[in-house]
């Protein structure tokens, strides 16, 4: 879309699509109240505030013009890139809406939450740490018992033994079985009742960690089991008080949040704004646990958190203080190949069957190793399709078809589980939002065959028919509902109303932001799982074909995936890694 009010370099980017309005209005805007009227300064501008909708802290000038392009139908190398960028060298928009340290530009704000987070975490990783070595020890051996060293229970050690800690772990690891032992161990070793929350950046993420807590485990008694099942989640922006319309959290630095230990599941999606609020609103001496896996896609909003405090790898427990509470094996511990301080990483999958093909291919990708991806798509279904060729229709159609059509007669006879299980049976995820393999090329494609397919099927004035897959695309807190989440529209007493995991029927008219939902970004698809995945790979040459995208897309995945697309395409995701800037694992991991 092109903004009306852009002039000179500003609408050039904006007509080359790698600016959109949104991006034109705020820079033109600031410009003016800033009396900025210099063409490239304005442009760096708007470059900084389309860095930060595309999840980059920091914009670094010198490369920006090699990692712009979001799209495969942009070609960014044909637009007037400024030689330098002097101009901002006595800009009025720098130490204004901007910051700048030589080549790197932040906006303010980013900048600023970006070095109280910096300094909040190293405050909290620098206090000592306040638990029973022994009663440690003793709670780990009776929920982890034998003398074999055992990953799950070398990391809740580490987590024990560390004021911030996080545990880390691809799909089926045990994450959240070791959180559940961590916590009856925090229990066991407190010599007085202690404080519990349980949070994730979403409401399903949300919904996931609480029932993971009463999966049934051997080694818990009653008594576990009876803590636990006490214990409650939320998501993260009903924790703090955030609310709908208002830029006050009701839990901030005046009201902190009053418990002892805060475990944060999913939190590679948790941006940059929001960990800041969280860090904020705990108390100075409260524990935080984050969980995630530091190898998937990071959130949607701006900022790679997880990943930036895993690559730092600072915090207060130290490798030697594990030999007083649990046998583990000191070479893997002081190699750090699994674990650093404070930071624990599981490695073995118990999610799939044994070596399965998912599993290997996750590792195959995570290693960056694309010899071996190429040879371990052979256990999975692999389409090979150009690049530059249209997607057969006969590779998606009767599949994706057969799964709508369950979807609709669930949503015709109002029985809206049965509608919601059958959508959750398979995701289409691509990693474009446009062009020949995005998400709304296919959503178009897809909607039209089940027009064509699917007898009965008459949508009304605004669209909406029974069976429509819904997509809710920014967070609604009059509902609930958050970024990501999916439902559907269903029959209910006369009339069509919208049906989600977890929520008593919804009025059409009173939802937010939301979409018929074909197919799914890779991103929007994150702290989801879905029994068969479909992956439409991008061209070798886009830039959103990253090893984490085809990670995150592959293990969405828990018994099926299948992968369209070029040979080229596979190598190239596994060659490129995320270019998602941010200052903050430096800032982690300079000397005190």
């Amino acid at each position: 879309m092109l903004a009306a009010s852009g002039k000179g370099l500003l609408r050039r980017f904006n007509e080359a699509a790698v600016l959109d309005a949104a991006d034109v209005h705020v820079a033109t805007r600031l410009s003016a109240l800033a009396q900025e009227d210099n063409e490239i300064a304005q442009l760096a501008l708007g470059l900084a505030v389309r860095s930060v909708r595309h999840g980059s802290v920091v914009l670094d000038l010198d490369h920006v013009h090699t990692t712009v392009s979001d799209d495969e139908t942009v070609d960014a190398s044909t637009l007037p890139w400024p030689e330098d960028w002097s101009a901002l060298d006595d800009s009025p928009l720098v130490d204004g809406p901007l910051h700048r340290e030589g080549s790197l530009l932040w906006l303010d704000a980013y900048w600023r939450q970006e070095v109280a987070v910096a300094d909040d975490l190293l405050r909290r990783i620098a206090l000592p740490v306040s638990v029973d070595r022994a009663a440690l020890a003793t709670a780990l051996a009776r929920l982890w018992p034998g003398d074999e060293p055992d990953d799950q229970r070398l990391a809740a050690a580490v987590c024990a033994l560390s004021q911030v800690a996080v545990l880390g772990g691809g799909p089926g690891t045990g994450k959240t079985t070791t959180v559940a032992r961590l916590l009856v161990a925090l229990r066991d070793c407190s010599p007085q009742p202690l404080r519990i929350a349980l949070a994730a950046p979403t409401g399903r993420a949300s919904a996931r960690l609480a029932a993971s807590l009463l999966r049934p485990d051997p080694v818990l008694t009653a008594t576990d089991n009876e803590f636990l099942g006490a214990l409650s989640s939320s998501t993260l922006h009903r924790l703090l008080g955030i609310r709908r319309g208002s830029a006050r959290v009701w839990h901030d630095e005046s009201n902190r949040l009053p418990v002892d230990v805060l475990v944060v599941d999913e939190a590679s999606m948790v941006s940059l704004s929001l960990f800041a609020k969280v860090l904020v609103a705990l108390r100075p001496h409260t524990r935080l646990v984050l969980v995630g896996d530091p190898d998937q896609l990071a959130s949607v909003e701006a900022g790679a958190v997880l990943s930036d405090l895993v690559s730092s790898g600072r915090s207060s427990a130290r490798v030697q203080e594990l030999a007083a509470v649990v046998p583990h094996d000191p070479d893997t511990a002081a190699a750090g190949s699994r674990l650093r301080d404070g930071i624990a990483l599981l490695t073995t999958s118990r999610r799939y069957e044994t070596a399965g093909p998912i599993d290997l291919l996750a590792q195959a990708i995570r290693n960056g190793d694309g010899d071996l991806v190429v040879d371990r798509l052979d256990g999975v279904a692999f389409h090979e399709v150009a690049d530059d060729a249209e997607v057969p229709v006969a590779l998606l159609r009767p599949h994706v078809i057969a799964q709508l059509t369950a979807v609709v007669d669930a949503a015709r006879a109002g029985d809206s589980g049965a509608a919601l299980q059958a959508l959750a049976s398979h995701r289409l995820l691509c990693a474009h939002r446009r062009g020949p393999r995005g998400v709304s090329t296919w959503t178009e494609l897809i909607h039209a065959w089940l027009l064509q397919d699917v007898p009965g099927i008459a949508p009304r004035r605004d669209g909406r028919f029974a069976g429509q897959p819904l997509l809710v695309t920014s967070n609604d807190y009059d509902n609930g509902l958050w970024n990501g989440d999916t439902g559907v529209v269903v029959e209910s007493g006369g009339e069509l109303v919208a049906a989600f995991d977890g929520h008593k029927p919804i009025r059409l008219g009173s939802l937010g932001d939301v979409r018929p939902m074909y197919a799914m970004t890779v991103h929007r698809a994150q702290g989801s799982q879905f029994p068969s995945v479909t992956v439409l790979l991008p061209p070798a040459s886009s830039p959103l074909g990253t090893r984490e995208t085809l990670y995150t897309a592959v293990t969405r995945a828990e018994t099926e995936v299948t992968v369209i697309g070029s040979e080229a395409g596979v190598r190239a995701a596994v060659d490129r890694r995320v270019q998602r800037a941010s200052g903050l694992r430096a800032r982690l991991a300079a000397p005190p």
